[in-house]
């Protein structure tokens, strides 16, 4: 059982992880098409955001590997 909980958990985590990238990215490039001259700040607040969503995955990760091991 801790084998599926722990694929459910990574599963979830992938798919928010991919749908909040897509998301910032997105909204990202309609920025730069509305304001070129922000594509530098634009660019640089999509990489923190980014950051911060794929740090969800690797909290997942290792709780996944805490049900796994319990």
């Amino acid at each position: 059982m801790g084998a599926i909980a722990a694929g459910i958990c990574m599963a979830g985590a992938a798919i928010g992880a991919s749908l909040g990238d897509g998301m910032v990215i997105s909204k990202m490039l309609e920025g730069m098409a509305r304001q070129p001259e922000l594509s530098g700040q634009l660019r640089t607040n999509m990489f923190i955001g980014v950051g911060l969503i794929e740090a969800m995955p690797i909290i997942a990760f290792v709780v996944a590997l805490l049900v796994m091991n319990k």
